[in-house]
């Protein structure tokens, strides 16, 4: 009898990681959808095809810690192995004035993109360690980076409103509540905030394979190209929202459509080749060809400073209610 494979996408309602959702079910594993808004994931699973045997639906609510507890000792309810965890979902909110909160009083990018998935990791990653060799391979834990976050390449590098940048981490020591609104304890910058929450993501995944490496589980990180439609950027302006991908397929060549990135974010999942290195971070580049290959993307050194990433990684955990 074969195995079914079983993934978890956090994010799969709409854009990367709803078409990560379709190419997984297409390549028979059962995905559990972990989304805010159940109607909304299952009218998109209709939509785009995800046969209804291939998908469990379950609620998570990133930004809220309790939410994720709840959601684990669902999903341990379910009594399923975990053959993958695709940390995908992701807020932006480019113009907001004042910093949203989470329920525990945290900047909300930050709460959601990562101490919501450095929670959840932690939650599942027995489950991860337990399912190694069903497939006659590693379990994956999968992290969806993002070129602003990463200044060795050339979208990180933008300065508008600024680059990634967790400084000496000073708004963490501070407890990272109100007034503090960023990573770094520096005046707030939505778009930054995203740009940071990215950025300790990527950390993260090399902290994860600092301490669980070895124990049967690969820890990688990717950017699928430039998904410049994608509901991500809904709070953007209109005018943002038109500009932005025609001059992403026109002029940088770095756009790729949300068909394209769920498969390359697929193939990060399940494709044995991505099996055989951990700790890396797959790239398809800036600027995008027919037949383009993945390729091990170096981090900056604001993301591979050792002695800051272990600091990060003990902040967090306090954080997170974890120590």
């Amino acid at each position: 009898m074969s195995v079914q494979p079983v993934v978890i996408i956090t994010g799969a309602s709409s854009g990367v990681g709803l078409w990560a959702a379709k190419s997984l079910a297409n390549r028979g594993w059962l995905v559990i959808m972990a989304c805010r808004n159940l109607a909304k994931a299952e009218a998109a699973a209709n939509e785009i095809g995800i046969p209804a045997d291939k998908r469990r639906i379950l609620h998570i609510d990133l930004g809220d810690q309790a939410s994720v507890r709840r959601f684990a000792d669902e999903f341990h309810g379910l009594k399923l192995p975990l053959d993958a965890l695709l940390l995908n979902a992701a807020v932006y909110l480019p113009r907001a004035t004042e910093p949203q909160r989470s329920p525990e009083g945290y900047e909300i990018s930050v709460a959601t993109n990562y101490f919501g998935h450095f929670l959840l990791a932690h939650l599942l990653i027995d489950d991860l360690k337990a399912a190694n060799g069903r497939l006659k391979g590693p379990s994956r834990l999968i992290t969806l980076g993002t070129v602003t976050a990463n200044s060795e390449e050339f979208g990180g590098k933008v300065p508008i409103p600024a680059p990634a940048d967790l400084g000496d981490l000073s708004g963490l020591v501070a407890g990272f509540k109100a007034p503090v609104a960023m990573i770094d304890g520096k005046p707030f910058k939505p778009g930054k905030a995203y740009k940071d929450s990215k950025l300790a993501c990527m950390i993260m995944n090399r902290e994860f394979q600092k301490r669980w490496g070895g124990q049967g589980v690969v820890f990688n990180t990717l950017y699928p190209g430039c998904v410049a439609d994608t509901p991500l950027f809904r709070h953007t302006p209109p005018a943002f929202q038109k500009i932005f991908p025609w001059f992403q397929k026109n002029i940088t060549k770095g756009y790729v459509s949300q068909p394209l990135a769920g498969e390359r974010t697929a193939m990060v999942v399940a494709d044995p080749a991505f099996a055989s290195q951990t700790g890396v971070h797959w790239s398809w580049g800036n600027r995008q060809k027919e037949g383009r290959q993945a390729f091990a993307q170096p981090l900056s050194t604001r993301g591979t400073n050792e002695a800051r990433n272990e600091r990060l990684w003990d902040l967090t955990m306090k954080a997170v209610g974890l120590a």
